[in-house]
């Protein structure tokens, strides 16, 4: 188990989950990464007293490093793309948990491998747009990327109790998200309330968005094939609207293993951090 983690991303859904894991386990927080939330950073900052911090947004920057001034608070405030990067490399921490959104996250989970660190990612992004260039980084740096997506997480696990060269396919489950059943016409008159109705899941805005219109499974698909090193033709996505089975390999043999859990982001997070 670490002791000391960076989290990018941590006034998001999956970050102040990895907060109250990081608590509970007694691991140190040595950096706090957000894009323009003054007031929640500021808050986690005086909790956690990390050594450094950073806003993607520069002017909220300077608010925020007058507030930790203010406060007597030692934290370094640091602003920008290249702040956040240069956090993420230069940090002491052991392992660094990426949960930006979108694009956000590639360059500093990059940088974060630059700096020799274990990798904890929950942003698909960073491997759909950069997979190639990322896992090869990885592998060079001699670093384990540690995925927290639940289904990433559960066929990690899976893959565990045999061996790569017996699989026979991945299969990836998918609740369907808020619109399964349907018709075309249907979705006509579908809302902004209803698309962030996700009906097992708690997660931020944009996932519950692409869950919603499934483009998500699309995405987790590409990240199933840069994390395990498998063709597309090897990942099948499967509709499991309970949420329980998290995803399943199966055997040459035709054995299947499944990993099942409650839907709560805190056990695939809990799981990166622990392992």
């Amino acid at each position: 188990m670490i002791k000391s983690l960076t989290l990018l991303g941590s006034t998001g859904s999956i970050g102040t989950q990895t907060l109250a894991v990081c608590e509970a386990f007694d691991i140190s927080v040595r950096g706090l990464v957000a894009g323009s939330d003054v007031a929640g950073l500021f808050a986690q900052i005086k909790k956690f007293k990390p050594m450094a911090a950073a806003l993607d947004d520069v002017g909220a920057a300077a608010e925020l490093a007058q507030r930790v001034k203010a406060a007597g608070i030692k934290t370094e405030i640091l602003s920008g793309r290249a702040g956040i990067c240069d956090l993420a490399r230069d940090t002491d921490a052991e392992m660094v948990m990426c949960a930006m959104v979108g694009m956000a996250g590639l360059a500093p989970t990059v940088a974060a491998l630059e700096g020799d660190h274990e990798i904890a990612l929950a942003n698909k992004e960073t491997l759909v747009a950069g997979g190639d260039y990322v896992m090869a980084l990885a592998e060079q740096k001699g670093r384990l990327i540690r995925p927290v997506d639940s289904e990433h997480s559960a066929i990690w696990q899976c893959l565990a109790t045999g061996g790569e060269s017996r699989l026979e396919r991945i299969w990836l489950t998918a609740s369907g998200g808020p619109f399964r059943g349907y018709q075309r016409d249907d979705l006509v008159a579908v809302d902004v309330t209803a698309t962030l109705n996700h009906p097992t899941w708690s997660m931020g805005p944009k996932i519950t968005v692409d869950s919603a219109t499934l483009m998500n499974k699309g995405l987790e698909l590409i990240e199933a094939c840069h994390l395990f090193s498998v063709d597309e033709e090897k990942v099948k996505i499967i509709i499991h609207p309970q949420s329980i089975i998290h995803s399943m390999v199966e055997w040459v043999d035709g054995s299947v293993v499944a990993q099942i859990g409650a839907p709560d982001m805190a056990l695939p997070i809990q799981l990166a951090l622990t392992w």
